[in-house]
């Protein structure tokens, strides 16, 4: 899966990491939500790709 992101989405991983650790630290409960809703988008964002994928016979 790494090698498919390359460079700038591990980078982005990286930083979406650091970021929710950083809120973490402040306000554990706060930092839950937001990474329940970073999962939420990521899960919607691959479920569009597939749905344009298979529209067009790729998937």
């Amino acid at each position: 899966m790494l090698d498919k992101l390359g460079t700038k989405g591990i980078v982005g991983i990286v930083c979406l990491l650091a970021g929710i650790g950083i809120v973490a630290v402040q306000a554990p409960i706060v930092a839950a939500g937001i990474a329940l809703v970073v999962a939420g988008m990521g899960l919607v964002a691959s479920g569009l790709a597939e749905g344009v994928m298979k529209m067009f016979g790729m998937a």
